[in-house]
């Protein structure tokens, strides 16, 4: 093939750059190699690596049919192969997940060693169940989780314990016990002849370092390596992929460390993060221009990273600029839910589906409530995946005692004795379940305190309904973790509470909470036209109803609020601004002074720190205390103690 032909029923080279900006453009004809492409949210990263394949073939730097393309999930490699047979390349270049090209080649190799294969173990949980032979449905999930985080990190049954107590996991087992059953596991397993998604890895890497020959000629195979979502890559297969290549293979990894949100399952983003000491020596290009959200969507998002010192690039915006991110709180959950589901039909405009629109919750329990406002607001809706709380395993096992009792309020106060008195596989998230399956029933009885137990499951039912059909217009509610790769023109963030965002179990480990920094920005970005964020002052659990405080995350985002301008170009504060502005006081001055040394210093436009609006009604109020700065409009109490000196000293010196 010449240096520029076309390949054979793809596009010429110079048609393959049409369109791109310039970061794109060096990503895709970069001859770096290995290469890393750093593609923020929204940046165009799926079509600028599937024209990296098309260029390089294109142009003779590559053999289509020796490209190998690994992605995480089945519905990314579906969107690979579309964009590369629309590329002309859809029968060369093998893409597809780890585990997908994993298991092919296992099958390859046993049947050119006439070996039997071995058995895919399907039904992991009823497998887990019987070695343990125990009662709950939620304890065999927590040692499943354990085992599965385990095996990704290549972790061994002996090394378990002292490594699940470094990385301070916290199952509701005794280390020393899930250790004792991840044992037995493997052993049944290797009885029985069975094996699961990670030992596909394990015997696919044990193949190739066991037999160099072999390697060898699956190296040469498969020459040129792209690898889409890096960030998420975890040590095993990492192990899988060094060994897919060689001094020869040419390598390019795509991902963004700012959607890392999978460090609890193993996940190592520091592969992406620290490449060169992983893979030598190697370029970067970044791609950090936006064209999903629009200026003050991003720059939210932006704002709420602005705060951690891993943050690598910021995005910026090629939209025109949109309406402010909407920010409300309510008196409770019921109220927050019954809210969004007005400002869902609100939003629902002429020629605009339901499915434009998504709400985002951090945790299943908060679905609830929600899918319970938008069934009585009669609006079509969705629980993704496995938001849906009556497919949680601790709320099926409390419903099986449902007929049992002779009536709801019965049931309602045997489940409250189980949150009370919890069993150690209870954990946190699936109390906090239980707690909204009896806020439910107790909702129920307040319309029929008569109500019989199947009335109330019957109505459970239809409350909580999820609308499963693929092609189906509803609204989706779903969790900030199912979101990611999705987005929408219109989403609303549910619960950016303290305890919630960030959550609760996080507060005392700092890797934990910038996980939950990333997360949040994760909900965020998911947003192509209008966000709105929520929160309740009071949340109830079971019958307790708990003051609540909202996210240190908030602020950013309210500063972005009050101060992004409307489409129209005025500000929506325009004569608080303006008279602001026109302040020549010497205090407004050293007070802007303060903030643009604030605001250098961490990076992030000025108005992150305190917005003009904000400096203005200090100089009229001129606060004495700190806790005086708290009733000043746009500061909160993250701001008032991690500014508050410092404003008060102003304020003192100007007299």
């Amino acid at each position: 093939m010449s240096g520029m032909d076309p390949i054979p029923g793809g596009d010429s080279p110079s048609r393959l750059l049409a369109g791109l900006n310039e970061a794109q453009r060096e990503a895709v004809t970069s001859e770096s190699d290995p290469l890393r492409i750093l593609a923020g949210a929204g940046s165009g990263k799926t079509r600028v690596l599937t024209q990296r394949i098309a260029w390089r073939a294109a142009t003779g730097a590559e053999d289509p049919n020796k490209v190998l393309a690994v992605t995480f999930t089945r519905k990314a490699a579906g969107e690979l192969r579309d964009r590369l047979w629309k590329l002309g390349l859809g029968e060369g270049v093998r893409a597809g997940t780890f585990h997908a090209i994993a298991s092919a080649q296992l099958r390859q190799r046993w049947e050119e060693r006439g070996v039997q294969p071995a058995e895919l173990l399907e039904r992991k949980f009823t497998f887990v169940s019987r070695l343990m032979r125990a009662r709950s449905s939620t304890l065999p999930l927590d040692v499943i989780a354990e085992i599965e985080w385990a095996s990704a990190r290549m972790i061994s049954p002996e090394e378990y314990e002292n490594a699940a107590e470094h990385a301070r996991r916290t199952p509701p087992l005794d280390l020393s016990k899930v250790a004792a059953t991840y044992r037995r596991y493997q052993e049944a397993k290797l009885e029985k002849r069975l094996v699961d998604f990670d030992d596909i890895l394990r015997l696919a890497a044990r193949d190739l370092a066991a037999d160099p020959v072999y390697a060898s000629a699956r190296r040469w195979r498969y020459r040129h390596l792209y690898v889409d979502e890096f960030q998420d890559v975890n040590p095993l297969q990492h192990h899988l992929l060094s060994l897919w290549m060689s001094t020869e293979s040419s390598f390019c990894a795509v991902g963004d460390p700012n959607q890392a949100i999978y460090a609890w399952n193993g996940a190592d983003s520091d592969y992406l993060v620290n490449f060169e000491r992983h893979f030598g020596s190697s370029a970067t290009v970044e791609l950090t221009r936006n064209y999903r959200s629009t200026p003050e969507i991003l720059t939210a998002a932006n704002a709420v990273l602005a705060g951690s010192s891993a943050t690598p690039f910021r995005l910026s915006a090629a939209r025109p600029s949109g309406p402010a991110p909407e920010i409300r709180f309510h008196n409770d959950e019921i109220a927050e839910a019954k809210a969004i589901a007005r400002a869902c039909r609100l939003k629902h405009r002429p020629n605009t589906a339901w499915r434009a629109q998504a709400v985002l919750v951090r945790t299943n329990s908060q679905s609830a409530a929600i899918a319970e406002a938008l069934s009585e607001a009669g609006i079509p809706h969705r629980v993704r995946g496995s938001v849906s709380l009556l497919q949680q395993p601790e709320v099926k096992d409390a419903l099986r005692t449902l007929y049992r009792s002779p009536d709801v309020s019965s049931f309602i106060k045997d489940t409250e004795a189980v949150i009370l008195d919890p069993t150690p596989d209870l954990t946190e998230d699936r109390l906090a379940n239980l707690a909204e399956l009896i806020r439910v029933a107790n909702e129920f009885l307040t319309m029929e305190p008569e109500g019989s137990p199947e009335n109330f499951s019957r109505w459970l039912t239809a409350a909580l309904r999820a609308d499963d059909g693929i092609n189906g217009d509803a609204v989706e509610v779903t969790t900030f973790h199912a979101a990611k790769g999705l987005e929408w023109s219109i989403v609303h963030v549910a619960g950016l509470e303290n305890g919630l965002v960030p959550i609760h179990h996080a507060k005392d480990d700092p890797d934990a909470i910038e996980e939950e920094r990333r997360l949040l920005y994760v909900a965020l970005t998911r947003a192509r036209d209008e966000l709105s964020c929520t929160w309740a002052q009071k949340r109830t659990f079971g019958t307790r109803a708990l003051k609540r405080s909202p996210s240190p995350w908030l602020s950013a985002i309210r500063d972005v609020a009050e101060s992004a301008e409307a489409p129209s170009g005025r500000s929506r504060r325009s004569t608080r601004t303006a008279a602001a502005k026109s302040d020549g006081s010497e205090l407004f001055q050293s007070l802007r002074a303060w903030r643009l040394k604030r605001a250098r210093a961490a990076d992030v436009p000025a108005f992150v720190i305190l917005n003009d609006a904000t400096l203005h009604a200090l100089v009229e109020t001129k606060p004495r205390k700190q806790v005086d700065l708290l009733g000043v409009a746009g500061i909160g109490p993250v701001k008032a103690d991690r500014f508050g000196a410092e404003i008060l000293d102003i304020i003192e010196e100007a007299g």
